[in-house]
């Protein structure tokens, strides 16, 4: 396994070491929050160094193009459920949110695996790297909001709401975004929900 797999391999063994710190609140002052926005950082800098290097050093493998954008998404629906799993985004916005999120990444792979039968590849556009670009601002905004609002805290209110608001504004954003790019993908590929006609052909001559 080549150094740009190890570090997909990584960025998914992270996320459970993520998960325990966010909970673990036998851990004073919300420190486990700390720990856990630490873990997310890490993490998403092996996505920008794994592809970095893959290119560069024409490593680029199908492993690795499969791993890759599984590991974005798990490790970004991870801390989306997280958030919402605390209420630090309040129902049912959060639920909405997650939703639309999931379901235009379901959508994206789905079209990229047909659009793969077909033998194209589909590549991110500007829409879905602002997308994701938004998103690994306002995820580990939302983790730090989350560590403001442990109890044995003593900040300033205003402080806090200010923060908020910019998180929440943060994470709209990234949901529109998500809209966007998802329709955008849509209407981009749209021939790859066409019907092949010669492989129709090739299937009923062989029937």
């Amino acid at each position: 396994m080549n150094l740009p797999n190890k570090l997909t391999v990584l960025r998914i063994c992270l996320i459970p070491f993520m998960m325990f710190f966010y909970f673990a609140d036998f851990i004073p002052y919300g420190i486990g929050k700390i720990l856990a926005l630490i873990f997310f950082i890490v993490a998403a800098f092996t996505d920008l160094l794994d592809g970095k290097i893959a290119r560069s050093r024409n490593l680029v493998t199908n492993f690795g193009k499969f791993l890759d954008p599984i590991a974005d998404k798990i490790l970004t629906s991870t801390v989306f459920f997280l958030i919402i799993a605390d209420g630090t985004i309040p129902n049912p916005w959060g639920a909405i949110i997650v939703t639309i999120i999931i379901a235009r990444e379901f959508m994206v792979s789905a079209l990229r695996l047909l659009a793969a039968n077909r033998g194209v590849v589909l590549a991110a556009d500007i829409w879905g790297k602002a997308k994701t670009m938004v998103q690994m601002i306002a995820l580990p905004m939302a983790i730090l909001l989350s560590f403001f609002n442990t109890p044995s805290l003593s900040l300033n209110d205003t402080f806090v709401l200010v923060f908020e608001i910019i998180t929440f504004v943060m994470l709209g954003i990234a949901t529109v975004l998500t809209v966007v790019s998802g329709v955008n993908y849509l209407v981009k590929n749209k021939d790859c929900l066409k019907e092949d006609k010669k492989a129709g052909k090739k299937e009923n001559i062989e029937e």
